[in-house]
C-alpha cells in the first residue's frame, strides 16, 4: 500500500515537472489557455453565483439567530460583519473550491482520461509533443488566474445574499447590515483567503490531471478515475487548508 502511494507521488511530481516547462509553441498554448478559461472558469460562474447568494443568506440568518439567542445583547450590525468574516475566512475559498473540485475536477480527469484511452496522448508523444505540458499547463494557469476571481465574486454575492435575507425577513435593517460590512477586518484574513485559493486552484488543476493522464483501460476506467480524482482532490484541499491555517493564522 505504501509502495503504491509513494509511487503515485513520484509519478505526480514527474508529471507536474514536465507540465511546468516552457510551451513549445506560444500561439498554440495561448489558444488552449483561452479555451480552458472558458471551460474551467467562465462556465463555473453561474454555479458559484447561485450557491454564494443562498449560502450568504443562510449564514446571515444563522448569525442573527445566534446573536438573538445570546444572553448578552449583541447589536444587529454584527450580523453583517460576521457574515463577511465567515465568507472570507471559510465559505468562499474552501467550500467553493470543494464545489469546483467536483465540477472542474471531474471534467479535467474525464477529458484527459478519454484522450488517454483513445490513444490521442500516445499520438502526441510520438509526434514529439510534450503531452503533459500541452494538456495540463493551460489548465493550471487558467485555474490559478480565474479561481481567485471566482472566489472574489463568491464573497460579493454571498454578502449580497445576506443583504437580501435582511430585506425579506426584516430581522435587521439595511443600515445595520451595511454598517457591519464596513467594520474593520484584518487584511491578513484577505491574504489568507486568496493564498488558500491559489493553492486549492493548483490542486484542482493537477490532481485530476494526474488521474486522467495515467488511466488504463476503457470508458469504465475513465469514470472510475474521475470519481477518484474528485475524492482525492477534496482530500488534498482539506489537508492543505489545515496546513495553511496553521502557517498563516497561528
Amino acid at each position: 500500500m505504501f509502495k503504491k502511494f509513494f509511487t503515485a507521488i513520484g509519478e505526480y511530481m514527474i508529471l507536474i515537472g514536465k507540465s511546468l516547462q516552457k510551451p513549445q509553441k506560444m500561439r498554440v498554448f495561448w489558444k488552449l489557455f483561452m479555451r480552458e478559461i472558458n471551460d474551467l472558469g467562465v462556465n463555473s460562474f453561474g454555479l458559484v453565483t447561485f450557491t454564494s447568494i443562498f449560502v450568504g443568506a443562510v449564514v446571515a440568518i444563522q448569525m442573527f439567530n445566534n446573536f438573538d439567542a445570546s444572553s448578552f445583547p449583541i447589536p444587529t450590525s454584527f450580523v453583517g460583519y460576521a457574515t463577511k468574516a465567515v465568507l472570507v475566512l471559510e465559505f468562499a475559498p474552501t467550500i467553493i473550491s470543494l464545489i469546483l473540485a467536483g465540477k472542474v475536477g471531474s471534467y479535467i480527469a474525464s477529458t484527459i482520461g478519454t484522450m488517454r484511452v483513445s490513444e490521442q496522448i500516445d499520438a502526441l508523444d510520438i509526434m514529439g509533443v510534450n503531452s503533459p505540458n500541452f494538456l495540463i499547463l493551460p489548465k493550471i494557469i487558467a485555474c490559478l488566474i480565474f479561481n481567485p476571481i471566482l472566489i472574489a465574486i463568491s464573497i460579493v454575492f454571498g454578502i449580497g445574499g445576506g443583504y437580501i435575507a435582511g430585506i425579506l425577513t426584516g430581522n435587521w435593517t439595511t443600515a445595520d447590515y451595511v454598517t457591519g460590512i464596513q467594520m474593520y477586518m484584518p487584511n491578513l484574513f484577505i491574504y489568507y483567503a486568496f493564498a488558500k485559493t491559489i493553492v486549492f486552484a493548483f490542486v484542482i488543476a493537477t490532481v485530476p490531471s494526474y488521474f486522467g493522464y495515467f488511466v488504463k483501460g476503457g470508458s469504465l476506467e475513465v469514470g472510475r478515475a474521475s470519481t477518484q480524482a474528485v475524492v482525492w482532490t477534496m482530500v488534498f484541499i482539506i489537508i492543505s487548508e489545515l496546513i495553511l491555517t496553521q502557517l498563516i493564522l497561528s
